[in-house]
């Protein structure tokens, strides 16, 4: 959380939650859209002041709140970076942030999340007869500026390439694979350049796009005139960005039930559970934050 921008949303629409995230469970998507209104009016009555009193896309609907104060206010009594410990006995909850680490590691992605993120949840509740989710291989990630780039954790969000709606996408290799249609989140784009690519401009996309691949030009990315790449792109091609995606926060994860529940005594919160927005693309912070609490009741009563 720490990492992120801080926004903590839902979508407006039920049936739109749906259609974005096509493979996810019915009724976890319906436990996160019905309660995170609620969960968010008891993370500001604890203190949590809102930057923002919505999210400001007309698609979706939270609040925005400053990670380091958000993380502050809950990690209060938190021991961060703590391993958990193989021999850990129910009952528990398992927060350790999904397995981002391993998957990108696995297929030569960056990482734009916690590097503790390892999988250790997900080995601890598989190894005792937890099931995975589908969507094992998918993630919310972000094109980024493609090495030799310099990205440090606080550059997270303003050097992510959010503009590949504009752009004609390229393979190293120079063969042309951009969709047919973008999402708004721009999260496919992600799973489709994988570990390189590159994003071409003209010069309508630059306008859209400036900020962005300046940011990534002065962080040692490489942007160059697109008549410099070795192959051919459109006609009044400007420039060109090679991009890396990265993994923010796994989607497959450990399978529970609306109780937060994967074993008798072993819950499940944040993205250490998969299931929620499998096929697509919703807020990780939202699951964290509707999930604990679930978690947290049953293991109360």
């Amino acid at each position: 959380m720490l990492l992120s921008s801080g926004v903590v949303w839902r979508h407006v629409e039920w049936e739109d939650f749906r259609a974005e995230c096509p493979g996810g469970d019915p009724e976890l998507q319906r436990l996160i859209w019905e309660r995170l209104d609620d969960a968010l009016d008891w993370l500001v009555s604890l203190g949590a002041a809102p930057v923002w009193q919505d999210t400001e896309n007309p698609r979706t609907t939270g609040k925005r709140f400053d990670p380091r104060a958000l993380t502050t206010l809950l990690a209060r009594d938190v021991r961060l970076q703590t391993p958990l410990p193989a021999a850990a006995e129910p009952p528990l909850v398992l927060a350790t942030g999904g397995f981002a680490k391993r998957l990108a590691e696995e297929n030569g992605l960056l990482l734009r999340a916690s590097p503790w993120s390892d999988g250790a949840g997900l080995d601890y509740a598989t190894a005792r007869g937890a099931k995975r989710t589908a969507g094992m291989g998918e993630f919310y990630g972000r094109a980024m500026p493609a090495p030799p780039a310099r990205i440090r954790e606080e550059d997270f969000v303003q050097l992510s390439q959010l503009y590949g709606r504009w752009a004609r996408i390229y393979t190293d290799s120079g063969r042309d694979i951009t969709p047919e249609s973008v999402s708004w989140s721009e999260n496919d784009l992600a799973q489709r350049i994988g570990a390189r690519a590159w994003y071409v401009l003209d010069g309508e996309g630059l306008e859209h796009a400036r900020e962005r691949v300046e940011a990534a030009r002065a962080a040692g990315g490489t942007v160059v005139d697109a008549r410099e790449l070795p192959f051919e792109t459109p006609a009044g091609s400007r420039v060109a960005v090679h991009v890396a995606a990265a993994v923010t926060h796994t989607i497959g994860g450990i399978k529970i039930d609306t109780r937060a529940r994967a074993l008798d005594g072993v819950h499940v919160a944040g993205v250490d559970a998969g299931g929620v927005a499998t096929g697509g693309y919703a807020s990780g912070l939202a699951q964290a934050l509707v999930l604990g609490l679930v978690a947290a009741e049953e293991l109360s009563r």
